[in-house]
């Protein structure tokens, strides 16, 4: 009686539905650099405000973003942010409107940056 309790137990537990994530960890709200160089800063900040938080490139185990590599966004809540960032080359470029969504992943591309200066 008793091995059959445990064999109805482990199946009951095989027939619960379970979605394509529930095991995944999520990585939080990331950023993806999708320009062409690699970016050594990036703040944000609400739109028109100029108030930048801090450089999100610290989080980053070298403190850059090379192109097409990821790196977690932390203190920020989903909303539009102004994105500054400055790259290898010596551009200093911003990127008005951006969505974030918490938990998401924002781009960056390269058609994006209009509005740059060197530094």
């Amino acid at each position: 009686m008793r091995t059959l309790m445990i064999a109805g137990a482990a199946l009951a537990l095989l027939l619960v539905p379970v979605g394509p994530g529930a095991f995944a960890k999520s990585k939080g709200t990331r950023f993806w650099n999708l320009t062409l160089y690699t970016v050594t800063s990036l703040q944000l900040s609400p739109p028109g405000k100029q108030a930048w938080g801090p450089n999100q490139c610290k989080n980053d185990p070298d403190g850059t973003v090379d192109h097409d590599e990821r790196v977690k966004v932390t203190g920020v809540k989903s909303g539009r942010y102004d994105v500054k960032l400055a790259d290898r080359i010596g551009r200093v470029c911003i990127v008005c409107n951006v969505q974030v969504k918490k938990g998401g992943i924002f781009t960056i591309e390269e058609k994006q940056l209009t509005d740059c200066n060197k530094k």
